[in-house]
């Protein structure tokens, strides 16, 4: 069993691989590294697909394959939505105006290779999950009702602020409506339940230390491309040292009176 894992694990490394090679080289010909942002969620629904397809179906794995289709599919689509028409990211144009001349060679590894071995990582217990056999439990049962809140958590939290950013009376205002008024980051904190809910279908197949990739994820939306970096940029905005201190940065949590 452990040769067809690693040959399971092989392929899916090379699917990644290869997507994030084409799209270096999309991105040298459009000058936007930022588009790998709008794979991320489909790299999760390819490799969880090619999975199933490897390891041919079964209750979990038609159900994992399912579950991360609809958060990853609903990702990158929301996201090629609010980026149309925007150019290249700031955080990656600061980031080549930085490198100059060698940013193209540096993209592939700081960007587009190190993306896909982030996204190999995390996808571990989706890709162990998929692969088992045998009847689903209790355990399945709580992964998918975590998944079903992360994934509707999330998209809540994206609907509402695409409204209130549409309304040209909040120009300047902070969000801090529905779930923005429990939590500085309602979307991020439904990612991060979505990945603990597909951490239990790792553990119900027996690879329980797949739960590290859940942590990982939520560490990378906290620490690093994430809460942290969004707060750094929002910080000097007016009213926005008032959200804070009223409002919880990650779990939802009852917001403090305002003075």
């Amino acid at each position: 069993m452990l040769p067809a894992a690693v040959n399971d694990l092989a392929a899916t490394a090379l699917l990644l691989a290869t997507c994030m090679g084409v799209l270096w080289l999309v991105s040298l010909r459009l000058r936007d590294s930022s588009i790998v942002d709008l794979f991320w969620g489909t790299g999760f629904v390819l490799v969880a697909w090619l999975s199933l397809w490897l390891n041919g179906p079964s209750p979990r794995g038609w159900l994992v394959a399912a579950l991360v289709s609809v958060w990853g599919l609903r990702l990158s689509v929301y996201l090629t939505w609010r980026n149309h028409g925007r150019g290249e990211d700031p955080r990656y144009a600061a980031m080549r105006a930085r490198a100059g001349t060698s940013w193209p060679l540096r993209s592939l590894v700081v960007v587009f290779a190190l993306q896909g071995v982030l996204l190999w990582l995390i996808s571990l217990p989706v890709q162990f999950a998929v692969r088992a056999r045998g009847e689903l439990t209790w355990l399945d049962a709580v992964g998918a009702a975590l998944v079903t809140v992360g994934v509707a958590f999330e998209s809540l939290g994206d609907l509402q602020l695409a409204r209130f950013k549409a309304n040209p009376a909040n120009k300047g205002r902070v969000m801090d409506q529905g779930l923005w008024r429990y939590t500085r980051h309602p979307n991020y904190f439904g990612d991060a339940v979505t990945w603990w809910g597909l951490a239990c279908f790792g553990v119900a197949s027996g690879a329980w230390p797949t739960v590290a990739s859940a942590a990982l994820m939520t560490f990378l939306l906290v620490r690093v491309s994430g809460v942290a970096l969004l707060e750094s940029a929002m910080g000097a905005r007016p009213g926005y040292a008032e959200y804070v201190a009223s409002t919880s940065a990650f779990v939802p949590l009852p917001p403090k009176s305002r003075r």
